[in-house]
């Protein structure tokens, strides 16, 4: 175990039924100070990684370590791990002051020291002047800050975070990213982070696992996973896409060409591909270029303006092509464009990606 690892999944497997895995194969390394997040939908087997790694879960096979030692039959108390979960699971009977301290209480800190800690971690969560509140007395934003001093206070090894921002509103769960991002740069934290949420991981990780099916499909940096997905899955989880169903004519290296529906593109090639293979392109809406500027494009379609939405920092157009395609694209204006009309949409080959069909891909 070299000393940049604070923890390490070693070949673990969990099944609750004795049949169905819910983990499988897992080999991931927590690198020491990083905010590492856990990205994927509902049932893809992230909350049960944080859950065998705090403790409350027992992998079926394989080994968990935290700092080089085997942690896998260690009781939870024992691991020095801080757990923020999403509904803050505050003593409801307990001041601020109370709640922030009980893991030092617990642990018969002398009470001049439990001061001092409780007060720089007022301090630190931006809380000082409601020490003598209870959580009813609260706001959910406010109520989030005490679990999260609660969770530091002790100086843990890891903080393992489980979807903590799923309560708040959207202007309280953005201020709250930039917070907690704030504090892991600060202090110099190891953070593991689960969500279901693209945004709050790309907004705050230094690195992305996505899951899937109990299986992390890409493991890279939020840049990186957005522009370079690794498989039709990432795409479609990550970020808008347009996905085009296709067959594979040619490949050339890197770069491929696929049959669609009303034509054939050229891409690049993510994963193995072959002449006669299912495929799926994929292009982010912000990529694709509309009108007079779309004739220069090596893939170009002739559709049709079916909507337009304008969201404030873009517009969004939903266009309709031949034989049932269909296509979004982002732009700065479309003060050129009405519903109804017909125009030509068109992008790179470097802006497109070809990947094999996955398995739960629609």
């Amino acid at each position: 175990m070299t000393q940049d690892i604070a923890a390490r999944f070693e070949g673990i497997n969990k099944s609750y039924d004795g049949r169905t895995l819910i983990v499988r194969d897992l080999d991931l390394d927590i690198r020491r100070g990083e905010f590492l997040t856990l990205l994927g939908p509902s049932g893809s087997g992230k909350t049960t990684c944080l859950l065998m790694l705090a403790g409350f879960e027992m992998p079926t096979s394989g080994e968990i370590r935290i700092d080089g030692k085997p942690v896998t039959t260690l009781a939870p108390y024992r691991r020095d791990i801080g757990l923020v979960f999403q509904n803050y699971a505050l003593f409801p009977h307990l001041t601020v002051v109370e709640n922030i301290a009980f893991p030092l209480s617990v642990r018969k800190r002398p009470r001049a020291e439990i001061a001092e800690r409780v007060a720089r971690a007022l301090d630190m969560v931006k809380l000082a002047g409601l020490e003598g509140r209870h959580p009813s007395q609260l706001s959910g934003g406010q109520q989030q800050r005490v679990a999260l001093a609660r969770a530091l206070i002790f100086e843990p090894k890891l903080i393992l975070l489980d979807e903590p921002l799923g309560a708040l509103d959207k202007q309280l769960r953005e201020e709250m990213q930039y917070e907690l991002k704030r504090l892991h740069q600060a202090l110099g934290l190891t953070m593991l982070y689960v969500t279901h949420d693209q945004a709050e991981a790309m907004t705050m990780s230094d690195r992305v696992a996505v899951f899937s099916a109990g299986r992390i499909q890409q493991l890279t940096d939020p840049r990186t996973l957005y522009q370079q997905p690794a498989n039709a899955f990432v795409a479609r989880f990550v970020g808008e896409n347009n996905r085009l169903a296709g067959t594979v004519e040619s490949m050339t290296g890197q770069s491929c060409t696929v049959r669609l529906a009303s034509g054939v593109v050229a891409c690049l090639a993510a994963g193995t591909l072959a002449p006669g293979a299912g495929a799926v392109v994929s292009v982010r809406p912000e990529c694709i270029v509309i009108g007079e500027a779309a004739r220069a494009c090596i893939n170009r379609f002739s559709v049709r303006v079916e909507d337009i939405a304008y969201l404030g920092d873009h517009v969004r157009l939903r266009l309709s092509g031949e034989n049932g395609m269909e296509f979004t694209a982002k732009l700065a204006s479309a003060a050129a464009f009405r519903r109804g009309d017909t125009t030509h949409l068109g992008w790179s080959a470097e802006d497109a990606r070809a990947f094999p069909e996955y398995a739960d891909d629609s």
